[in-house]
């Protein structure tokens, strides 16, 4: 008999196996969420760090406004308030809730998406970091509010236990990665409308993305990070180490396949 939940409601964990993803209202407060903008304000003002965020000038971006502001990849690793916020107990209990298990946090990322930038097309997480057995699991924290003007998620609900795809050739006018995914049929992506301070847990195999902001003025910032689960064996070697709620970095074996669709794509990844 699995253990009730201790952060969550017994309807929330059933809402999330259902769905797939959970929004949880105002997990971090107005004073979390400004300390993150002006951290990552002033990451990208002092400009390029190797292999993990490549801003250039406008001057050299050529009018593509991500060359000028591009994610910013594994800030965890060089940066102490991202490791913080990535291993915020907060998300970690509500994590463990989820996963039935104590989670371990795999990876970070921080969104600055401008006005005019492009979207991401739709794509299933577990299809890169190749987790087994199971799937991983998302926490997706609004800086800014996101809606549709703005270029907010769409996830498409009960997509969780679909299979990982093997994606095609994504539409590089809307898009800043190059894979997607088809929906099923039957099922639709609906917005996610978040506030900042919101967070959206979604399962690894749910499908999900974003289209262009849209908006004249208004970025749409967010810090997102991936977890598994204690019990997991393998995932791809691209995101050891891996750390526990307390900070300790762990390695767990390297998943050596390129997963279901070979390992063309998986070299391919834009996680």
């Amino acid at each position: 008999m699995s253990k009730l939940p201790a952060t969550i409601t017994p309807e929330q964990l059933q809402q999330f196996d259902t769905d797939g993803y959970l929004i949880m209202r105002g997990l971090f407060s107005a004073q979390d969420i400004e300390a993150l903008q002006q951290e990552f304000t002033m990451l990208h003002r002092n400009g390029p760090v190797e292999r993990l965020f490549a801003p250039v000038s406008k001057e050299q971006a050529g009018g593509d406004i991500l060359k000028e502001y591009p994610r910013f990849m594994h800030p965890h690793r060089v940066n102490e308030l991202s490791r913080n916020y990535m291993i915020d107990p907060r998300v970690m209990d509500v994590l463990e809730d989820l996963f039935g298990e104590e989670p371990l946090a795999a990876q970070s990322m921080f969104y600055y998406k401008p006005p005019g930038a492009r979207g991401q097309a739709l794509h299933q997480d577990n299809f890169y970091l190749l987790i087994e057995p199971g799937t991983c699991i998302a926490a997706w924290t609004a800086v800014d509010p996101s809606d549709e003007e703005n270029g907010g998620l769409f996830v498409v609900p009960k997509t969780s236990r679909e299979a990982i795809q093997c994606p095609h050739e994504a539409d590089p006018t809307v898009s800043f990665t190059t894979h997607e995914v088809v929906v099923p049929e039957g099922l639709q992506p609906v917005p996610v409308i978040l506030e900042a301070g919101d967070v959206l847990f979604f399962n690894g195999n749910v499908i999900h993305g974003s289209y262009p902001n849209t908006s004249a003025d208004r970025f749409r910032r967010s810090f997102i990070c991936h977890y598994t689960g204690v019990s997991t064996t393998k995932i791809s070697g691209y995101y050891n180490p891996l750390y526990t709620r307390d900070g300790q970095p762990l390695e767990i074996e390297k998943n050596p396949s390129g997963g279901p669709c070979g390992t063309e794509f998986a070299a391919n990844s834009p996680h």
